[in-house]
């Protein structure tokens, strides 16, 4: 058995070195980029959706992060004017910050400012939809990383079909036996270099998509948290400040709809006129 395998060895050796001989005694190795080269066509297409992929990953490990969603400096400002009830500085101090939980807070107090006659219910469902509208934004970004993870194997399955059609259509035209097996060879090799490419490509894409998908849903989750203790604390702040407001009115205007009541004299202390129904 070793006898074979000593034999076979040696005759390859020689092969090699007598190829060698006649290429003018040129280098067997080549370089990594003359064997991407080797791939054909498609290798242009997945050169640039490498670069995309590449250019993509460091984009998100600068704005994935957590005070580009939230930051406790945020929070704790936020807390103290919304306790002083100062609701236009927050407002302003909102359009200088670049936060997810700012777009949200800003939005719900605008509304509340322009319409004093609104419900904190309704202040809570502006808030929780623009809320959402923000989330849909994080996931939305980060799954340009999973269509490129996508589509880069597919471009290189598209190079390995044509370097395969190549080799067929070069060896159904003719010629010696051995041109034949060095036609077959170079066209399985730029097949199998497509498909390698593309899979190099796909699979540290799909690995960032996992790490970035993981950080948005915790950062979503506590956007959400962020988002509700703001909103209870506007909440208490107004009803604290409702009976003064509302001393004449019958009832309570905000607690009324908090708890899903009626209300009467929404629009200020008229009371609706039910005989014309």
């Amino acid at each position: 058995m070793k006898s074979c395998l000593s034999t076979v060895a040696g005759f390859f050796l020689s092969a090699l070195s007598s190829s060698a001989q006649e290429a003018g005694a040129a280098p067997l190795q080549k370089n990594f980029l003359e064997v991407l080269a080797g791939g054909g066509p498609m290798m242009y297409v997945l050169s640039l959706l490498s670069v995309l992929g590449v250019l993509l990953i460091l984009f998100y490990l600068l704005t994935i992060r957590r005070n580009a969603v939230i930051s406790d400096r945020f929070m704790n400002a936020a807390e103290a004017m919304i306790r002083k009830r100062d609701y236009l500085g927050l407002v302003a101090y909102c359009h200088r910050q670049n936060e997810c939980i700012a777009r949200i807070t800003q939005k719900a107090l605008e509304f509340m400012t322009k319409n004093p006659a609104a419900t904190m219910m309704e202040v809570r469902e502006l808030a929780q939809s623009e809320g959402s509208r923000q989330s849909s934004l994080l996931t939305s970004r980060i799954s340009y990383l999973a269509d490129l993870g996508a589509i880069a194997p597919m471009v290189g399955l598209l190079g390995t079909v044509i370097g395969m059609i190549k080799s067929f259509v070069e060896i159904s035209g003719g010629g010696a036996q051995g041109v034949r097996q060095m036609e077959l060879a170079a066209g399985v090799s730029e097949a199998l270099i497509a498909t390698a490419s593309g899979l190099a490509i796909a699979i540290p894409a799909l690995t960032f998509y996992a790490i970035f998908r993981g950080r948005v849903h915790r950062y979503v989750s506590d956007l959400e948290a962020g988002a509700t203790h703001l909103m209870a604390l506007l909440n208490a702040q107004v009803d604290r400040q409702a009976p003064a407001a509302y001393s004449s009115a019958p009832t309570p205007h905000w607690n009324q709809q908090d708890y899903g009541m009626p209300v009467q004299g929404r629009l200020g202390n008229e009371r609706p006129d039910l005989h014309g129904i």
